[in-house]
């Protein structure tokens, strides 16, 4: 029987997603690279190299992984996933009846392992051989995309996140990410791992317009014993996180969700790349960023999914009862300012926890590893010159399935 629960951010990790991206990024450029939300185009075998170093590193850690392509591909090898992901993903809104049309017959002769490469990596007109009638392509310039590449979707922490016994299935907030939220609905839906199992949808599952109700995962830190933290950011609003507050107090999962502001800023997209959960008492920080008067509410509800929000003085102290400790320890970004603005930009806060007190983290940042080191915390290092580039470190690029409580 499969075991779907996140109990924490720092409990044994069992099972993770992680998604290696190959084709995404070839059809990262230049010109394309900032639409696509990259700051920089990568070298594709080398952090192809460097993915493979982290999922080894988690793999030497006792964690089973999953890779999104081979979910995808065996979702696909399932009829009706493979009907709806094709029309979701090409649908006759987005290209016109004739065109989406051709595609669809196009893609459809695929086998299921190369279609998943291609509905992730993107295909441009001048990769589809066939004619078509359609006025579309007759408007558009070879190198133009037909499917826009998802090279974000390394990050599978954003595009769903389990929350204790459940998953929230999560609305992006930029359109070059929207697409992703679909694969994980036909995942969680059809995919013989998930299909039919015990486990709640808190949100996220259907098909609809959600408005300004965004939220996303690299925003929510499970800190365990039923709090729930979340960061209103760039990507997650206020709405987003009501929407999965109440979900999670009507199902009874969570007893509290604790609300952080934080700046609508590039260098701190999520949660998680200004703090992260190291040891039950033990976050690492970047202060500039979460000064301590940083705006904090709470977050309480029951079972009719009606949420009580009331601000709060601290978000430490906030914490602090949340998690029944008596004082937080809160590890700093390392180095003099500009060191520590450097290594925030390069996630050296954004390490991925194993166990309590072993995180993997990028080896360049040798300040704050250094700073970690000397609170007791092991570093597991990995490369990530190129992976680095995408603005996400190791808890941005997995999505725990299955992780103990504390």
């Amino acid at each position: 029987m499969s075991k779907f629960y996140v109990g924490s951010e720092i409990g044994q990790l069992r099972r993770v997603l992680v998604h290696r991206p190959r084709r995404a990024l070839t059809h990262l450029t230049p010109s394309n690279c900032h639409d696509l939300l990259f700051d920089d185009v990568l070298a594709v075998e080398r952090a192809g190299e460097e993915h493979d170093a982290f999922t080894q590193t988690l793999r030497d850690q006792g964690v089973e992984v999953l890779l999104l392509t081979n979910l995808l591909a065996e979702t696909l090898a399932i009829p009706e996933a493979k009907d709806w992901l094709l029309n979701t993903q090409i649908s006759n809104y987005r290209f016109g009846h004739t065109f989406a049309n051709d595609v669809r017959c196009y893609l459809s002769d695929f086998p299921n392992q190369e279609l998943a490469k291609i509905l992730t990596g993107g295909l441009a007109f001048c990769e589809m051989p066939i004619q078509s009638s359609s006025m579309v392509p007759a408007m558009h310039n070879p190198t133009d995309f037909i499917i826009e590449p998802l090279p974000n979707h390394l990050f599978t922490r954003d595009t769903s996140c389990w929350v204790y016994g459940g998953v929230s299935i999560n609305p992006m907030a930029k359109v070059a990410r929207q697409r992703e939220t679909n694969h994980l609905r036909a995942i969680y839906r059809w995919h013989p791992t998930f299909a039919g199992q015990d486990f709640v949808k808190y949100y996220g599952d259907e098909e609809r317009a959600y408005d300004r109700s965004t939220i996303e995962g690299g925003d929510v830190l499970v800190i365990g014993k039923g709090a729930v933290l979340v960061g209103m950011s760039e990507r997650t609003t206020p709405q987003g996180v009501e929407q999965l507050a109440s979900s999670l107090f009507k199902h009874g999962e969570a007893k509290q969700v604790i609300a952080l502001e934080l700046p609508k800023d590039r260098s701190c997209m999520h949660l998680d790349t200004v703090m992260t959960h190291m040891r039950e008492d033990t976050f690492s920080i970047y202060p500039n960023i979460i000064p301590d008067d940083v705006n904090c509410w709470s977050l309480t509800g029951d079972n009719s999914g009606t949420i009580k929000v009331s601000q709060q003085q601290s978000y430490i102290h906030t914490i602090e009862k949340a998690l029944q400790v008596d004082k937080l320890n809160l590890i700093t970004t390392g180095g003099d300012s500009f060191e520590a603005e450097r290594e925030q930009w390069n996630d050296a806060n954004n390490v991925l926890t194993v166990k309590p007190g072993v995180v993997i983290g990028y080896e360049r940042n040798t300040y704050t590893n250094e700073k970690y080191d000397k609170a007791g915390i092991e570093v597991l290092p990995i490369p990530g010159d190129e992976l680095g580039r995408g603005r996400g470190g190791a808890r941005c690029m997995s999505c725990p399935i299955e992780r103990d409580g504390i």
